[in-house]
């Protein structure tokens, strides 16, 4: 049947018992979660998620990057999938939340379609994808990224952790190597939950964010080469590291400022020596540019380099300037986002529209159908940490949106 004369819900005890199974494996001292990509953490929320998948009736394949798929066959078997899911891999002491909603409430979802007996045209897949957070093996986003045509299959195997293991052997010990003919192909629409990893949703007090698009991330490499000299050297002819790099850094927050939703952030910040009495001689630091617009995140880079350029010259140092990283802002699916207004005014729940500032499998699959992400508040925006949280009542609410804009688009022609 389908649910035009129903208004389904999804059982939100259940979906707390399977977060329940979920944080107890990788579990830190302060209650979060450490599941890097492949290790034996990883690889045993894998095999329970594989067991739910089964349990719910789901045809589960494993492709030639780990990426675990759980298929729900629609009354139209050749028709294109609706495909949802997240990651279920974490950073060193991240939270128990981060992808794994997205993961978790689809499954949800499939639970409470067979619960009520509601077929679909389309078939529905639930999604792992491997290495999301790419903190064992950089960069991220491979089980997405190699799938989608970003990253080529042959590097992404050949990456190492820091003990020296490869990708490949990794997925060969982890019992996860597929094969390529299981990566899903006839897929329509994706579609990713997740926490907002923001404070907005919060201050407004919205249920829902519907977002709009990810923003673009181009990430860099400052090197600042000086001269050590004592500290009692002139400050009038010394040529410190340090004090180029402090007015850089102070350029960046600026420059962020001065574009709206633009976010900047300092990754790494190494200085040498880092001694009493000795001036800095060499520091090397890492930062980011964030905006959906790429003309926007463009322009302001161009203004950074022309202060590191002032500054090279004022401070009499040399400074290399390298991108590390570029990916552009893409925005998500007007159809399925009109679809997750639906679903969010059918349950009485408020929304904003809103941009993800953090990359996600979501920004890859665009690449290859329609694609759209629903968010949820986090408490006091923390996320890629132990303190991250949302409530049970915040996770119910977007599950029961995702599940309402899944039927939707699953009895779409």
């Amino acid at each position: 049947m389908h649910e035009t004369k129903m208004k389904p819900t999804i059982n939100i005890t259940r979906l707390q018992s399977t977060f329940d199974v979920s944080s107890s494996i990788g579990t830190t001292e302060k209650g979060g979660l450490t599941r890097l990509a492949l290790t034996k953490e990883d690889v045993k929320i894998r095999d329970v998620f594989v067991e739910w998948l089964e349990e719910a009736g789901l045809a589960v394949k494993i492709d030639d990057l780990g990426n675990i798929y759980g298929r729900r066959e629609g009354k139209k078997k050749e028709a294109g999938a609706v495909m949802i899911g997240s990651h279920l891999d974490t950073l060193p002491k991240g939270g128990r939340f981060d992808g794994i909603l997205g993961v978790l409430s689809s499954l949800e979802v499939i639970r409470t379609l067979n619960d009520l007996n509601i077929e679909t045209d389309r078939p529905i897949e639930i999604v792992n994808f491997t290495n999301e957070e790419g903190e064992r093996f950089t960069p991220p986003m491979q089980g997405s990224g190699v799938i989608t045509g970003n990253y080529d299959k042959e590097i992404i195997y050949k990456l190492k952790d820091k003990d020296g293991i490869s990708f490949e052997q990794s997925l060969i010990d982890s019992g996860y190597l597929g094969d390529i003919k299981n990566r899903s192909s006839n897929v329509d629409y994706f579609i990713e939950t997740h926490i907002e990893q923001g404070p907005f949703l919060e201050e407004n007090q919205k249920d829902i964010g519907i977002v709009q698009g990810v923003k673009g991330t181009k990430r860099h490499r400052v090197q600042i080469k000086g001269k050590s000299s004592h500290s009692a050297f002139p400050n009038s002819h010394r040529k410190e590291a340090l004090l180029a790099a402090s007015e850089i850094v102070l350029t960046i927050d600026e420059v962020a400022k001065q574009f709206e939703d633009l976010s900047t952030s300092i990754g790494v910040f190494d200085v040498t020596p880092s001694v009493e009495s000795i001036t800095t001689e060499f520091v090397e630091f890492t930062f980011d540019a964030r905006h959906i617009d790429n003309a926007i995140k463009d322009q302001a880079i161009r203004l950074i380099k022309e202060k590191i350029n002032e500054v090279s010259i004022k401070r009499k140092v040399e400074i290399d300037f390298e991108e590390t990283w570029d990916a552009n802002g893409t925005y998500f699916s007007k159809e399925i986002m009109k679809s997750i207004e639906e679903a969010v005014e059918s349950n009485g729940y408020s929304h904003q529209y809103i941009t993800a500032p953090a990359l996600h499998d979501a920004k890859f699959m665009t690449d290859i159908t329609k694609t759209a992400m629903i968010f949820c508040p986090s408490k006091d925006g923390l996320s890629h940490c132990e303190e991250e949280y949302t409530s049970i009542e915040d996770i119910e609410k977007v599950t029961n949106v995702l599940l309402r804009t899944v039927i939707s688009l699953a009895n779409q022609n």
